[in-house]
């Protein structure tokens, strides 16, 4: 499977039920979440002003995708002061039929700008490696079937790879009738 393949393989709405462990603080995290995931038109600004800042032209990409979520968030057994939601534009970039680099709006794990390496493997697992300014993460996106995906993430810290937080999440595409 190609990047851009896996990509058009998730468009649609998804119900992600995602547990985190937080090793650092000795915490749980429940998290349920409403996520979408849409293809981007070339043409649009948000896209132009991300490919701009990464010195890359629309013609430089095949396909860029825009995923939003709004998610309710609880630690332990409190409620989670306030929802999270937001967005972030990807761009993969193919550097091989299985490697490449995926300009992120936001980040998975801090709300930054990066880019992140990823790769695919055999059985279609997107594992994607993420830098960020004092961690960096590893996060694994695969197909149970057509309508349900798998998440796993792991988070160390740079200096010292002592891992600081681990989740897993299923997510159920919402079939429309």
């Amino acid at each position: 499977m190609e990047i851009e393949e896996f990509f058009l393989k998730s468009v649609g709405e998804w119900n992600s039920m995602r547990s985190g462990h937080s090793l650092a603080f000795q915490e749980f995290e429940e998290v349920r979440s409403k996520i979408k995931i849409i293809p981007l038109k070339n043409n649009d600004p948000r896209l132009n002003e991300l490919l701009n800042n990464n010195l890359l032209t629309t013609n430089e990409v095949k396909k860029a995708f825009l995923i939003n979520w709004k998610a309710k968030s609880e630690w332990g057994y409190q409620p989670h002061e306030g929802n999270s939601s937001g967005e972030s534009i990807l761009v993969p970039l193919e550097l091989s039929k299985t490697k490449g680099k995926i300009i992120r709006s936001v980040g998975y794990t801090e709300a930054i700008q990066l880019i992140s390496l990823y790769k695919i493997l055999d059985d279609g697992t997107l594992i994607i490696y993420s830098d960020y300014n004092n961690i960096t993460t590893e996060e694994r996106i695969w197909f149970v079937s057509n309508n349900l995906r798998s998440r796993s993430s792991v988070t160390r810290a740079i200096d010292s790879l002592a891992i600081l937080q681990t989740s897993y999440a299923s997510e159920i595409r919402c079939i429309k009738k």
